[in-house]
């Protein structure tokens, strides 16, 4: 524990997760040959010969990250492995092997682990992993996992956050803001629970948001799409913070700006009814929500053609120059909007749940 009081004492909520990251990077030197690329991607590349190893981890953390008053265990397993396996496909690199730590209090028997598992095995066959390993301890906070996701590419086809150009083409697979309006149900819904257990809820108009939060896929089908249609993305990430988020990593490590066109970010029809319902911009979700694990990329203007009309795709701005900075242009309007993230941050979410929970 930090004791020494004659030391300034900065509250993590306040730097963030990144910042939290920044930090850490800036300490630590890369002095191994086989280390590629370090701190700072979806994963570190470890160079191994004509291949490249590629390693992602990502960490859950009961209260922070899941609910389980709402979160089945079997559901939160599989989401526990494509989140990891998200991050490797953001490498243009295929899955091969996770592997899973796990810290459990006592409160949770035998079987509620097993159906913890069951989720992680289904997410392994379907993204065609073996799970190699991991560790086990108790716990005093409750749940937490911590899966380590392991790929490997050729090193010719690997794509960090580093290689956009100006006019490079922003895309982004499938369709954003379904897993935050998810989430805002579910909440709600737990909320009415909590006034009144006998109230059974209808969740069926919600079907597909819930569904992208309570079960989302990593989109290892994209990567494949994009070999097949012969399509090298020259920056990729996935959209786990929020769209806004996301482009500004790219930016910052393409050294690029970007405008994104507020009309042609991809929202379901279901998105849309509930950020009526919500009374909120659903083009707010999609930049701010986070956990679509959708992939955000750039392209070469040469290779529109190979992707036009495909209904995986859709292209949402362009990079410019740096010292333009990143804008997003409003819907039905010429008006640029400096593009800021206010996505999903751990640090600033404890601090939030720890606040609510001394209000009740």
């Amino acid at each position: 524990m930090f004791q020494d009081k004659d030391l300034q004492r900065t509250p993590l909520s306040e730097i963030g997760e990144f910042g939290m990251i920044d930090r850490i990077q800036s300490s630590f030197k890369n002095t191994q040959p086989t280390t590629q690329l370090g701190i700072g991607d979806d994963c570190a590349i470890i160079d191994y010969g004509e291949k490249a190893m590629l390693i992602s981890t990502d960490m859950l953390t009961e209260g922070v990250h899941f609910n389980l008053a709402y979160v089945p265990l079997k559901h939160l397993g599989y989401k526990a492995i494509a989140s990891s396996v998200s991050d490797v496909c953001a490498m243009n690199a295929l899955p091969q092997q996770v592997l899973v730590s796990f810290a459990v209090s006592d409160r949770f028997p035998v079987e509620a682990i097993d159906e913890l598992f069951a989720g992680m095995l289904i997410a392994c066959q379907k993204y065609e992993v073996d799970l190699v390993g991991g560790d086990t301890t108790a716990s005093k906070a409750g749940l937490v996992i911590n899966v380590t996701a392991i790929g490997s590419c050729d090193k010719e086809k690997i794509v960090t956050r580093k290689g956009a150009r100006e006019n490079d083409l922003l895309v982004v697979s499938g369709d954003l803001g379904s897993a935050y309006f998810g989430l805002q149900i579910l909440e709600r819904e737990n909320e009415v629970y909590k006034v009144n257990p006998n109230v059974q809820p209808d969740l069926r108009p919600y079907d597909y948001l819930i569904g992208r939060q309570l079960k989302p896929e990593a989109r290892l089908d994209i990567i494949k799409l994009l070999e097949k249609l012969n399509v090298k993305p020259t920056a990729m990430i996935d959209v786990s913070d929020g769209l806004a988020s996301e482009i500004l990593h790219l930016s910052q490590q393409s050294k690029v700006g970007f405008t994104l066109d507020e009309e042609k970010i991809p929202l379901d029809q279901q998105v849309i009814s509930a950020g009526e319902e919500f009374e909120l911009n659903a083009s707010i979700a999609a930049l701010n929500g986070g956990e679509d694990y959708e992939l955000l990329f750039t392209i070469k203007q040469e290779d529109y053609d190979k992707i036009k009309g495909n209904p995986h795709f859709t292209v949402i701005g362009f990079a410019n120059d740096l010292q333009a900075g990143n804008h997003l242009v409003a819907r039905g309007s010429n008006i640029k909007i400096p593009l800021t993230s206010q996505g999903w941050d751990a640090f600033y979410q404890y601090q939030k749940n720890v606040k609510n929970a001394e209000e009740e």
